[in-house]
């Protein structure tokens, strides 16, 4: 089968489509005919080496997290899924599975839920990431509720889209940042405030927020801190807050690192099915032209989900 590989760290020049065997399903795990994937961010993490001190690879590294596509294999007690159950979930190597951009990944079935009902693969395969990122932030570690104020700090990317269609769906006043070309597509997401991070400082424009979901990192989150209320939440998915700051402001700051289970897929998936997160797709490569997918997702040229299609379905 085919994979898109790694055999050392990199630009995208490091990667490389090879012909590999088809990886067999231990315990606990499935193997799933991989129809469609989707990049993440942290894909490039992983590809450039940002991590290799804290999560060291064994070369060569089928690279992809997210996935959608149809179980072929099952292992020894693996009780809730069968053999042609479409599902969706991740296949990360850095959580112990064989990688998503391939044309089959072994995954534990404990990462992977059952389709949604409303979607087709290849808008599956831009929602497992992103989807459970967002739901973990606000529900799990930030807990909004209606009628409080939440601060999205970079609403357009694939999160931040979420994040948007969550925190609106619970009754929240949403602000959020966005290019001045990109305040449309975040107001139809819900967005009831949309600061141009290029001409506005948001920090001059928004406070007594209740909630702080940033998905920029770097300085701004500490910044993001300035405008909490006294009591106030702020999730960061990239940085890690000044302490001190936090405890002269009387604020609570979590730096996220998300889990993709099957509870949190299946919560996921409910909120598809009623229609109130909606995937939002920016350019669908093939797995062949996945250099060029990439250097798509990295130039920042695509707004919304950058989506591998490995088998057309």
């Amino acid at each position: 089968m085919k994979a898109a590989q790694i055999n050392g760290y990199g630009d995208t020049s490091a990667i490389e489509l090879n012909e590999i065997e088809v990886p067999t399903p231990g315990n606990g795990q499935v193997l799933v005919e991989v129809h469609a994937s989707s990049l993440n961010p942290f894909d490039t993490v992983v590809r450039a080496g940002y991590m290799k001190d804290m999560i060291p690879l064994a070369f060569p590294v089928t690279l992809g997290g997210d996935i959608a596509g149809v179980i072929t294999q099952v292992g020894e007690d693996v009780t809730d899924f069968v053999a042609g159950d479409k599902v969706y979930g991740q296949a990360n190597v850095v959580a112990g599975n064989s990688g998503a951009f391939a044309q089959k990944a072994v995954t534990k079935a404990g990462q992977i839920a059952k389709l949604p009902n409303s979607l087709d693969f290849k808008q599956a395969g831009s929602m497992p990431l992103v989807g459970v990122s967002a739901l973990q932030g606000i529900t799990e570690h930030i807990k909004l509720v209606v009628g409080q104020k939440i601060f999205i700090h970079g609403g357009a990317g694939g999160i931040g889209t979420v994040a948007i269609q969550i925190a609106k769906n619970i009754g929240a006043y949403v602000a959020t940042t966005a290019k001045s070309e990109d305040a449309d597509f975040v107001k139809q997401l819900g967005a009831d405030e949309v600061i141009d991070y290029k001409s506005q400082d948001f920090t001059e424009v928004l406070s007594d927020y209740d909630a702080v979901f940033d998905l920029v990192g770097g300085d701004d989150f500490n910044k993001s801190l300035t405008i909490l209320k006294s009591g106030g939440v702020a999730v960061s998915m990239i940085a890690q807050a000044d302490e001190d700051k936090v405890t002269e402001l009387g604020v609570t700051a979590i730096t996220q690192a998300t889990h993709v289970k099957t509870d949190a897929l299946n919560t996921l998936s409910e909120l598809i099915d009623q229609g109130v997160v909606t995937p939002q797709i920016g350019k669908a490569f093939a797995l062949s032209e996945i250099k060029e997918a990439f250097e798509a997702r990295e130039s920042g040229s695509v707004r919304g989900k950058v989506v591998i299609v490995v088998k057309e379905s």
